[in-house]
């Protein structure tokens, strides 16, 4: 690759790093947020919980855009969306205006990350595994060391420090993606030539508000049921009301002509279904150990803060180490090798952490560790190409998000399994119940990555001419 493609790569990294770095390192405020607001715990976790609805949401709506208005827009725009974001949210009087420019940020960084990977398909065309590594090393290293850079600035400046260390990376991205990120040909022109009502048609403004309200309806509920502990009438009534939009949503992404999420295309292009359906539970696994193995080790072993932090520290950097080496790979075997024995690592990881009792020693987490963090590199990397494979160019904005957002349902799936499983208070049985169901999970990963291919060995570009 040469120099300018080594720099866009940069420019893009450094924005999409912004969404896993922001959705971590805000875990560790929690505790200063509830003093500084004087709220209970369920109501502040919401802080994390609505950056995760917000992203799950915005990232395939503004991959949508994407492919209107085009990629090199969207990303600017979302940046200066998080420079403003990060620069007011510490300023909010109130918690709601918090979490209203908080859900903000995550419509920014959504952005950025929607358009990120299509930028990349779009503009490297030689060993896109390898350029999809660069990536992965930027987005899984920002997830590793956001709770351990989190803790240093809140200790340090306060929680208002983890909103402020955005702005120098938000800064150099925007200023490196101006100069590298070519422009492209949004058929925005077009657009901007028709009535209100044609121009809504076009962008599936109806589509995206079903899409909205119903996801937003199902997920709040069921994350509201989680954080309170019980099910009350109402979430039932809201979350059953949020599915039924969501059919509703189906029902008319098959009869519009120009559908925000083209369905159709899903339905002829089975390998797009299987990316993301694995790619979410590839994500359900590894949050629920990244979530689930600190409530372990600080109750039952009696760990510190500090240093279940370094454990857990060991899970990222070695997904971080692997990137590289899945890049090479992956340019000359295609996906499913590396998807296979990453299946294969996190069913040995599931296995281990069933074996675990309260004498266990450190080495044996740290390899449990060891075998989620590598299987994590190599599935950021296979996951992405695979999607690629399975993508049609002209539709990689909107794949491309609905991607990430399949990342967002692993995760907010996976709180809810821990809260269901292991319950409050922490249960050490269920700590193993949760192993159990984990290993089924991989189990049924390493099944459907043996079964079959999720595209040609060694095309990652077939479908670019589609």
């Amino acid at each position: 690759m040469n120099a300018r493609n080594w720099w866009l790569m940069i420019s893009v990294g450094l924005g999409m790093m912004l969404n896993p770095l922001n959705s971590s390192m805000v875990a560790v405020a929690i505790p200063r947020l509830q003093h500084a607001f004087k709220l209970e715990f369920t109501v502040v976790s919401w802080i994390i919980f609505s950056f995760y609805i917000g992203s799950a949401i915005a990232q395939p709506v503004m991959g949508r855009a994407s492919d209107i208005f085009g990629r090199r827009r969207i990303f600017l725009a979302g940046l200066v969306i998080v420079f403003a974001a990060s620069l007011l949210t510490p300023l909010s009087p109130g918690f709601g205006g918090l979490i209203v420019l908080r859900v903000v940020q995550s419509i920014g960084t959504s952005m950025v990350v929607a358009v990120g990977m299509a930028i990349i398909r779009v503009n490297i065309t030689d060993k896109q595994a390898s350029a999809l590594s660069v990536l992965s090393m930027f987005t899984s290293g920002a997830a590793a060391v956001g709770p351990f850079i989190g803790g240093v600035l809140v200790h340090v400046w306060g929680w208002s420090s983890i909103f402020y260390i955005n702005l120098p990376f938000v800064t150099a991205s925007f200023l490196l993606a101006w100069r590298t990120i070519p422009q492209d040909k949004p058929s925005a022109d077009i657009v901007t030539k028709l009535s209100l009502r044609q121009w809504m048609n076009r962008i599936d403004a109806p589509g995206i508000l079903l899409f909205t309200i119903g996801l937003v309806a199902a997920l709040a509920q069921m994350l509201s049921a989680k954080s309170s502990g019980h099910v009350s009438l109402f979430n039932i009534i809201i979350g059953l009301s949020g599915l039924i939009l969501l059919m509703i949503f189906v029902r008319h992404e098959l009869r519009t002509a120009m559908p925000f999420i083209p369905l159709r295309t899903f339905a002829r292009s089975p390998g797009l279904i299987r990316v993301n359906v694995e790619f979410m539970l590839v994500n359900l696994l590894f949050y629920s150990v990244f979530f689930g193995l600190p409530s372990y080790l600080q109750l039952v072993r009696q760990v510190s803060e500090f240093h279940t932090g370094l454990l857990m520290l060991s899970l990222g950097l070695s997904s971080l180490a692997v990137s590289p080496l899945a890049g090479r790979w992956i340019d000359a075997s295609g996906p499913r090798p590396a998807q296979t024995v990453s299946a294969i690592l996190m069913a040995l990881g599931s296995v281990w952490i069933v074996m675990l009792d309260p004498a266990s020693p450190v080495i044996s987490i740290l390899l449990a560790l060891a075998a989620f963090g590598i299987s994590n590199g190599l599935n950021n990397v296979a996951m992405q190409a695979a999607l690629f494979n399975n993508s049609p160019k002209e539709l990689i904005g909107v794949t491309s998000g609905l991607f990430s957002t399949s990342r967002y349902f692993g995760t907010i799936l996976s709180s809810l399994l821990i809260g269901i499983v292991i319950g409050n208070p922490f249960s050490f049985r269920g700590f193993q119940v949760l192993g159990m169901i984990l290993t089924a999970i991989a189990l049924c990963l390493v099944f459907m990555s043996r079964r079959r291919s999720l595209e040609p060995k060694n095309s990652l570009h077939s479908l670019d001419d589609r």
